[in-house]
This record gives structure tokens, C-alpha cells and sequence, in this order.
């Protein structure tokens, strides 16, 4: 049995999309276990891209079984358009599985994320607005509605209207919105959304156990990234599941002795979309502009611009230690050809009682001390550019392959992944 996990270890946009496309090569079963379409993969293939949001990337192998697990909300509107895309590209789609035990976004949940995250002003979350976290809350509360109430149109319809009894009153007492009628809502769901959507519902971790028992191989791809776990990231800026390998298991309904393989996704630089603390952040700038230019950096779904850093290897220590990853990819290698002298953060230097007094080369325990931290660098010669054919370390500049050698002694996990370009086969193995 192979189970493998893939998960992000910065703050998502690491390129995971490319490197569970690379992997699923020869998998069998490709299961997303978490988030909403908040979250999104970009992978290129022969020059032609596509952007995922919830189907899981596997999707993109005919030999593949695509699942959506329990830990996944979906909202069926965005769903059902994403499949109809692929499907008009000459993507079969009916092969997708969808867990019976998954949350429902409802229209009440976009509108209350979108009030509360105008409601915070400054301290604005950078929620995408799409209904995830109120979702999440639904289910937490043991209030939500689940993709297995579209087979039973009159518990459907009971819920949704207990549903917004409650948050009918929120709306019109605290927001001045006239909320939602329930039997409208029920209408397109039933109607539009139920029938295409019923014939993908199935027992998921029976699938999942039935193909790891027949010794198949099986990923677990992840959304978003370890510092946005809702537990484990840089709270409260953060999502609202477990991003990290742990979750895989919760979402899927897998025990963790299954997982014996987890690759953990970095950029070879760091990254970040919407607020929250960043520790090797760069000022706007040429170097900060370079990177955001040439990597694209701009949100699959949000189209906002990622903010740009130096690598933290400080952070991505401890998301080897949160994950127990075996291995490491580092993507966008290429992206850094031509900046100049790079730096890697190495160390923090946290304030003492008097000043910045003390090193430590592990994440602190509190966000207070984050985001009082201050980074400590060590600087490294850069390179111009990369050859587009490298498949190996010996294929690089000796700059390039002296920048994998810092990151891999300071992660103490072999990287066995390089990302060099943005099409499907610019990778080295190493």
C-alpha cells in the first residue's frame, strides 16, 4: 500500500498543483481532503492551463480516480461550473467522487463572510468572501447541511430553514440585510444542483480502503498551506481546516498508519496572499517586483497580488516537524535566475527584556513573538539563468545547486523535486 500526502509549507501557492499532477502520474486514487474553492491549483500541460479549484488535480490523468473527501465544503454552483469546464476541454469528469459526508456552502454563508470581513476594518482578515469559514461554523455547530441531504429533498428542506431561522435574525438585528428565504434556496438546489451532482455522491472512504487494501497507490493533496492550518498557522489569519498531513487523514476518512509518504511543497521563496504577519517580507521594490512579475504572482481565484519574501527556513523547519514530512519539493527555482545575491532566513533573533537579544532557529510558541521576531540571513550568491532542460543538480549553474544544499541542510529532509519552469515536465529529480 502507498499512501502519499502532498501538502503545502508556507502559505499556499507553493505550486502543489504541478507537483501532485507530476506524482499522480502513477496514482490511482487522488483525494482533496480540505478547504472550499477558496484554495486553487494552476498546472500547465503542453502549453494549456488549467486552474483547479475544487475537483482534485489528479482529474488531469484519465487512469485517475478524482475524490472529494468529508473535509471539503463545496459550494455545487462553482462545482458544477468547474466540471462543465474541464468536460468542454476534453476532461472526463463522471469518474469524480464526492463524500456523502461533505458540507454545503449556502448563499447565507457567502453573505455572512462577506459582512463580517467588512465589519473588522482594519483588522480585516483577508477572507476571500467566498463562504468557507461560516461554512465551517455550520458544521462545527452541528447545523450544517451535508451532500448526502441532496438524496432526501424534505430533511433537505428542514434544515436549511432551521439553518436560517437563526441567521435570518442575525442578518436583519446586527447587518441590516434582509437575509434569505429558505424556499428559494431549496429550489435551486434541489432543482439545478441535485441533479447533476447526486450521481457522484458515494461511500469515499470505502473507495479509498478498497483501493489502498487492492495495494493502489493513493495521494492526498492538500489546499492551501501548513501557516494558514486553522490550529497550526499564524492565527487568526488563517483558514478554516487543517491544511497540514494530519488532516488528510480527518478529511478523508484514513487512519494516519496509511500515510507513508508526505511531501511537503515549498517555493524557493516565500509567498503570501491577504493579512497576517511575514516574518522575511521585502518592500515593494526591484527585487520584490522581479519575483512577482516573472512568477506570476497573483492569486489563482483572488487575482490579488501575492506578497513576496526571502525563503524562511526557520518556518519551514517547523512544518517538517508538524507534517513528519520525508521529503521536500522546492518549486519556482527559476524564478529566482537573475535577481542577484539571494538570502535565506536562517535564525530569529527575539526580543529579550531589554532588546533583540536571543537566537533561535525554532518558530516560537506564541504569534506575539512572531510577529516580534526579526530575521536573521544568510546570504548567498545568485545565477542568471537556468537551462530549460535541467533534469538534474549537475544540470544547474553551481549557485543554483549550492541554494538546493542550504535549503536541504537547513530542512534536514532530502528534496527530491525541483520545479525549473512552469510547464507540466520542468522538473529535475534529485
Amino acid at each position: 500500500m502507498v499512501a502519499t500526502v502532498v501538502i503545502g509549507m508556507q502559505w499556499g501557492d507553493e505550486g502543489k498543483g504541478k507537483i501532485i499532477d507530476l506524482l499522480a502520474e502513477t496514482a490511482d486514487v487522488v483525494v482533496r481532503y480540505q478547504g472550499g474553492h477558496n484554495a486553487g491549483h494552476t498546472i500547465v500541460v503542453d502549453g494549456e492551463k488549467f486552474a483547479l479549484q475544487l475537483i482534485p488535480s489528479g482529474v488531469l490523468h484519465a487512469s485517475v480516480t478524482p475524490v472529494i473527501g468529508n473535509g471539503v465544503v463545496i459550494d455545487p454552483g462553482v462545482l458544477i461550473a468547474e466540471i462543465d469546464q474541464l468536460q468542454a476541454r476534453g476532461i472526463d469528469c463522471d469518474r469524480l467522487v464526492v463524500s456523502p459526508a461533505a458540507h454545503i456552502i449556502f448563499p447565507y454563508h457567502v453573505a455572512l463572510d462577506e459582512l463580517r470581513e467588512n465589519v473588522r476594518g482594519d483588522n480585516r482578515i483577508g477572507t476571500t468572501k467566498r463562504g468557507i469559514g461560516p461554512a465551517y461554523a455550520d458544521k462545527a455547530s452541528r447545523v450544517g447541511v451535508r451532500m448526502e441531504d441532496l438524496l432526501n429533498p424534505d430533511e433537505f428542506r428542514q434544515k436549511v430553514a432551521a439553518a436560517l431561522e437563526e441567521k435570518n435574525t442575525l442578518f436583519r438585528s446586527h447587518y441590516n440585510h434582509e437575509g434569505f428565504e429558505p424556499e428559494a434556496i431549496c429550489e435551486e438546489y434541489l432543482c439545478n444542483y441535485a441533479p447533476r451532482l447526486v450521481p457522484h455522491i458515494a461511500n469515499v472512504a470505502e473507495i479509498i480502503h478498497d483501493a489502498l487494501e487492492s495495494d493502489k497507490d493513493v495521494m492526498f493533496e492538500g489546499a492551501q498551506a501548513t501557516f494558514l492550518d486553522i490550529d497550526h498557522g499564524t492565527y487568526p489569519f488563517v483558514t478554516s481546516s487543517n491544511p497540514t498531513a494530519s488532516g488528510a487523514g480527518v478529511g478523508s476518512g484514513v487512519g494516519p498508519l496509511h500515510f507513508s509518504r508526505i511531501v511537503g511543497v515549498a517555493k524557493a521563496y516565500s509567498t503570501r496572499v491577504g493579512s497576517g504577519h511575514f516574518p522575511t517580507e521585502l518592500p515593494e521594490g526591484p527585487i520584490s517586483d522581479h519575483l512577482v512579475d516573472v512568477g506570476n504572482e497573483y492569486g489563482t481565484n483572488t487575482k490579488r497580488r501575492r506578497r513576496i519574501g526571502w525563503f524562511d527556513a526557520v518556518m519551514a523547519r517547523h512544518a517538517v516537524r508538524l507534517n513528519s514530512l520525508t521529503e521536500v519539493a522546492i518549486t519556482k527555482l527559476d524564478v529566482l535566475s537573475g535577481v542577484g545575491d539571494l538570502q535565506v532566513c536562517t535564525h530569529y533573533e527575539v526580543r529579550g527584556r531589554e532588546s533583540y537579544s536571543t537566537i533561535t532557529t525554532s518558530l516560537p510558541a506564541t504569534q506575539t513573538e512572531i510577529v516580534a521576531a526579526k530575521p536573521v540571513y544568510e546570504k548567498l550568491p545568485g545565477w542568471e539563468t537556468l537551462p530549460t532542460n535541467a533534469r538534474t543538480r549537475r544540470d544547474l549553474p553551481t549557485e543554483a545547486s549550492y541554494y538546493l544544499e542550504v535549503l536541504e541542510d537547513q530542512l534536514g529532509v532530502p528534496i527530491t523535486l525541483v520545479g525549473t519552469g512552469p510547464q507540466r515536465d520542468q522538473v529535475l529529480f534529485s
